[in-house]
């Protein structure tokens, strides 16, 4: 199956549009037109916040987390992607102890 993306264009918070590659999750063709940017950012935050939970629980000393997003569009909605399609996460965390 050929992976479909395409330039869409998305809403800041602001009201500034920007352009964004977006790949096609699923069967539907998707009608896009300007869509909200929280739409990635808001899943992204609570991701954010459940890594940094985790990390309080565990109480480094240091703590670094990594990752990258692509945008895709599922119903209609633009949906942040960690997992590729070769079923690797692209996610790195890196925690430190002084001893």
């Amino acid at each position: 199956m050929e992976i479909q993306s395409r330039i869409i264009t998305v809403e800041l918070a602001d009201g500034t549009n920007i352009k964004v590659e977006a790949t096609q999750i699923g069967d539907r063709k998707p009608n896009i037109q300007v869509r909200q940017f929280n739409e990635v950012t808001a899943p992204l935050e609570v991701l954010v916040q459940e890594i940094a939970e985790a990390l309080n629980k565990v109480k480094p000393d240091k703590a670094s987390v990594k990752f990258g997003i692509d945008i895709g569009i599922e119903s209609g909605k633009l949906t942040p992607v960690l997992v590729k399609g070769n079923d690797t996460g692209n996610l790195e965390i890196t925690l430190e102890w002084n001893h």
